[in-house]
């Protein structure tokens, strides 16, 4: 078993790079509902910027698919990192002028950058060999625990920046981080744009889609990744509610976004042992027990245990559907399969983080984790469909043998 000192450099980096891209994530989950909730003409677009970061990446990821494709992995993380300069620039202007607009333009920003920063995780796949995969993919997304401990916490290790508004500091620096991101990627092997051929430009994605693996992978990602998002873009709200402050709120996102990218370090280990599909079964049974905690009890350490179980839920499922939908493409499809596959992961999380603030404004937060048990279900139903394709599958072959 390949360990992850064997890596290749452009591993380590490109998990650097994917701890910059969580720092920001964090950053605003910690604070965009709060920001928004001053801004905002009404207080029900609380999560609205979160929104429309989420948004901004559903419609951001194909064409940054399709623009990596076409010039290269490099030069399209380089150009998300100007765009996430941009994006704290608009965010500085907007707290200070008090334009909930404006704030809203930097959090667009803010989702292209992270529609092609989620590519970090396909990239890792393609510099390492078949057997590795999931171990890179693993190993990259382990790079967002920095994330869990910096970025809930740039609020506050950063709001005295600017005496006159508390929020304007981590933004400030954000642009650091983009700036260092930046020198980081420049210096990582990465692929280079596939030559297209014309006689080879691989299945129509419709026949692509069809397949089982992609179903299935798609499934995991997309309602492991809605649960997360939509019980996480509330919780701040339901802890605001129940007269919770700055710091025991920014302390469960810290340890819930530890939860999302620590167990990377064996997450890859887990699918060589044990199977994909026995881990994606588990990340799913720790979704059930996220909801479970929570409507047993809103005290601190009622979030702060549901929302580490919930970050490990995703990671198993996140983790898992992307290693599995890397066996349901040819290198000559890959663009096009990433491109779909993320535009409608973040479709699901757009609608989520768009519905969670006024789903918990009107119905409260026992509803909001009532809300998210169909699409575990769903999520359970289809990996419980591949296990039995497959089996019988081997049951054939053992038969014809």
């Amino acid at each position: 078993m390949t360990k992850p000192s064997r890596m290749p450099l452009t591993i380590y980096l490109l998990s650097m790079c994917n701890g910059f891209l969580y720092i920001s994530q964090s950053l605003l989950i910690t604070i965009s509902a709060l920001i928004g909730f001053e801004l905002a003409p009404e207080k029900t677009l609380a999560t609205v910027p979160m929104a429309l970061q989420f948004f901004a990446i559903m419609a951001s990821s194909m064409p940054a698919s399709w623009f990596m494709g076409r010039f290269g992995r490099r030069l399209g993380f380089i150009f998300a990192n100007c765009i996430g300069v941009i994006g704290s620039t608009l965010a500085l202007y907007a707290l200070f002028t008090d334009s909930f607009h404006i704030f809203c333009a930097a959090t667009v920003c803010f989702g292209i950058f992270a529609a092609f920063g989620n590519y970090y995780r396909f990239t890792a796949a393609e510099v390492v060999d078949e057997s590795n995969k999931s171990l890179a993919i693993s190993f990259v997304m382990a790079g967002g625990v920095v994330a869990g401990f910096i970025g809930p916490n740039l609020a506050n290790w950063s709001s005295s920046i600017f005496a006159a508004e508390r929020f304007a500091g981590p933004f400030a620096v954000l642009i650091v981080v983009y700036i260092i991101s930046m020198i980081t990627i420049s210096r990582a092997d990465l692929p280079k744009a596939l030559k297209k051929d014309p006689s080879n430009l691989g299945r129509p994605i419709s026949d692509i889609m069809r397949q089982p693996i992609f179903i299935v992978a798609v499934a995991c990602q997309m309602f492991g990744y809605g649960t997360m998002n939509f019980v996480m873009s509330a919780t701040p709200l339901a802890m605001h509610a129940h007269e919770f402050g700055m710091s025991p709120t920014a302390l469960v996102i810290q340890w819930h976004v530890v939860s999302m990218f620590a167990p990377s370090f064996v997450t890859g280990h887990l699918i060589k042992r044990l199977g994909i599909l026995p881990v994606l079964a588990i990340g799913v049974l720790l979704g059930f027990a996220c909801v479970a905690i929570n409507l047993s009890g809103q005290s601190l350490p009622h979030f702060v245990s549901s929302l580490i179980l919930l970050g490990i839920s995703w990671n198993f499922l996140y983790v898992g559907g992307t290693t599995l939908l890397t066996d349901a493409y040819e290198p000559q499809e890959k663009a096009k399969t990433q491109a779909i596959n993320d535009f409608i992961v973040f479709t699901t999380v757009t609608v989520t983080a768009m519905s969670a603030g006024g789903m918990h404004h009107i119905f409260g937060w026992q509803v909001v984790n009532i809300s998210v048990i169909p699409m575990l279900l769903v999520t359970a139903l289809a990996i419980s469909w591949l296990f039995l394709l497959r089996r019988n599958v081997q049951l054939a072959h053992k038969t014809v043998g």
